[in-house]
């Protein structure tokens, strides 16, 4: 019996002595949703499989003592089939305890599901616009983004594995001052010049820069003899760039899709494919801007201020009004934020239900405009937008922080970081950490292959399964004959109970937003199958050679042949396990190997 089982069946026990008219004062109305009477495991097993507080939260409406009320309860669920006992506890827990056939069912159920097993439908029929990483087009993928590359789409397979349809977005910034200071940075570098004040430097812009004038060259472009306008330099005699020129436009023409290109071919690699590659200047070519402003100037939030155009925010909780359209008749960049907003929401292709924005520790002072923004257009702030704002990344190797700056030239892109652990070290690791914690990675630590690397740690328990299985073959042991009521002792109860708990992780890493919670689970439950594997066995081996390490290391464990039916049952608790494994590295990206 699973804990959904459980938490339907104390629902139902509610509703029954209240229909009865044994709950007081308690009414079926004032009976909270199922999903709000949690099951969980308690610390310590002498106090069974699974402990209730439903008593504890009804008692007081029912006009009763917790514990009088809970003695209700256990009379009703000691009754129930698969329950092998009931006690109440404290000031009036409830603690169940299963007997063996039921708290083993949830095997056959694993193995009958395989890869869906926990999957649901719960945020069915809604339309998710995930929209993650969003780097500017002026260098590679930083280790900032490289971050939210890996928890994005962690969360979005998550949250289609609880029934939403999910939109991966990335959102090029191609159009505004950025693009052009990186216009101006690869100039400069072409002509073997200081790199502007405000502009990009490293060994990158050098590379992009000899691409431009190659791919100019093949097309019988001289760029470099294109006019040139000097930009000046500031009052420290620091060179601020050319300004506007045929020469600037015809490297931006041809650097930013170069940069498009690698942005892409990162992510690939990194396994991340996103569904809409949204263009910020189309906002623009469109008409969109327009269109979002004269939207919101008839809904009566927009208004004319020392020759500027400006967003009545604070008509909707932000700290102060915003420009849009800034006086000297440009847009601000704000502007571009509402007629990417209003574009999500009404597309004509997978129009937004919801607009997930994963933001930058940097953007924390976004929020208050965007969500006023939100209100504007008659939609619910937290709702229909929803926010999450990641910490910083800081990349240690010996002991030391390794520093990053597009700009200062020292970056540790997604490459780097991919080509120091591998692809699948680095997603997990970046995964594993809730977002809104800054996170230390540790290069050392995560490219070696040790029970301290959480991803080794998990992945082995997966690769160890599957070592079982070839043995069982070689055996010849199979499902045949198995009885799952023989998985009794505590070492499988602890499998079985990780096992039974795995659908309402899931469901809660959806709703929360938490897709590290899906490793740590994964963590618990590597842990408790590696302990089980050290107790119990499937197939019996024979005394080897003691000194024996490696593949033959199993060889060294001597253990009393378990009699067919419960090796048999073992064989199907290691495949239960094997599956939700491999599950939930898929759900956070990663391979789930069977040999290492």
């Amino acid at each position: 019996m699973s804990p959904e089982a459980l938490s339907e069946l104390i629902f139902n026990i509610a509703n029954t002595l209240v229909s009865e008219g044994k709950a007081g004062t308690l009414t079926a109305d004032l009976i909270p949703p199922q999903a709000k009477f949690a099951v969980m495991r308690p610390k310590d097993r002498a106090h069974g499989d699974w402990a209730s507080n439903a008593a504890m939260q009804l008692a007081k409406k029912a006009g009763m003592k917790p514990r009088d009320f809970a003695e209700l309860f256990a009379a009703e669920l000691t009754n129930a089939d698969g329950i092998k006992s009931v006690e109440v506890a404290g000031p009036g827990f409830i603690n169940i305890t299963l007997d063996s056939a039921s708290a083993a069912a949830v095997v056959d159920t694993v193995l009958e599901a395989g890869d869906t097993y926990g999957k649901n439908d719960h945020l069915g029929g809604e339309t998710l616009n995930l929209e993650f990483v969003s780097a500017n087009p002026t260098g590679p993928i930083h280790i900032g983004g490289t971050r939210w590359a890996a928890v994005g789409d962690s969360m979005a397979r998550v949250l289609e594995a609880n029934g939403a349809k999910v939109v991966r977005e990335y959102y090029f910034n191609d159009h505004g001052e950025q693009i052009n200071r990186f216009a101006k940075s690869l100039v400069a570098a072409a002509h073997g010049e200081t790199t502007p004040i405000d502009g990009y430097k490293g060994a990158y812009i050098d590379e992009i820069a000899k691409r431009v004038i190659d791919e100019a060259n093949a097309d019988g472009v001289d760029v470099l003899s294109l006019p040139r306008v000097d930009g000046g330099a500031d009052q420290d005699g620091n060179p601020l760039g050319e300004g506007d020129s045929e020469q600037r436009e015809e490297f931006r023409k041809r650097a930013v899709p170069m940069m498009f290109d690698e942005i892409q071919r990162s992510m690939k690699n990194f396994r991340v494919n996103f569904d809409v590659w949204f263009h910020e200047n189309s906002l623009y070519s469109d008409g969109e801007v327009d269109q979002a402003i004269a939207d919101l100037r008839a809904r009566g939030d927009i208004y004319e201020k020392d020759g500027a155009t400006w967003f009545e925010s604070t008509k909707h909780g932000d700290d102060k009004d915003r420009v849009i359209i800034k006086s000297d008749g440009n847009y601000a960049y704000f502007a571009a934020d509402i007629a990417y907003y209003r574009n999500k929401r009404h597309r004509e292709t997978n129009p937004a239900d919801v607009a997930i924005y994963m933001l930058g520790a940097d953007h924390h002072g976004y929020i208050g405009r965007m969500m006023a923004m939100c209100e504007a257009f008659g939609d619910k702030p937290g709702e229909n937008m929803q926010i999450l704002i990641g910490q910083l990344v800081n990349v240690m190797k010996d002991g030391k922080a390794v520093r990053m700056s597009k700009r200062a030239g020292n970056v540790v892109t997604i490459d780097d970081l991919t080509d120091a652990i591998g692809v699948d070290a680095s997603r997990y690791s970046l995964a594993r950490t809730d977002y809104n914690s800054p996170v230390d990675i540790d290069l050392n630590l995560l490219a070696s292959h040790s029970n301290e690397n959480p991803v080794y740690y998990v992945q082995y328990a997966h690769a160890r399964s599957c070592n079982v299985d070839r043995n069982a073959a070689a055996a010849g042991i199979t499902y045949e004959g198995a009885d799952v009521s023989l998985l009794d002792t505590t070492a499988d109860g602890e499998v079985l109970a990780a096992l039974a708990q795995w659908p309402a992780l899931l469901r809660e890493a959806g709703d929360l937003r938490a897709p590290h919670r899906v490793a740590h689970y994964l963590e618990d439950l590597a842990a408790t199958y590696h302990k089980w594997y050290n107790v119990e066995r499937v197939v019996p081996m024979e005394l080897t050679d003691p000194e024996a390490r490696g593949e033959q290391a199993d060889a060294i464990r001597i253990a009393k042949a378990p009699e067919p039916a419960r090796a048999a049952a073992r064989l199907k608790l290691n495949d239960a396990v094997q599956t939700v494994i491999a599950e939930g590295l898929d759900l956070l990206g990663v391979t789930a190997p069977d040999k290492m």
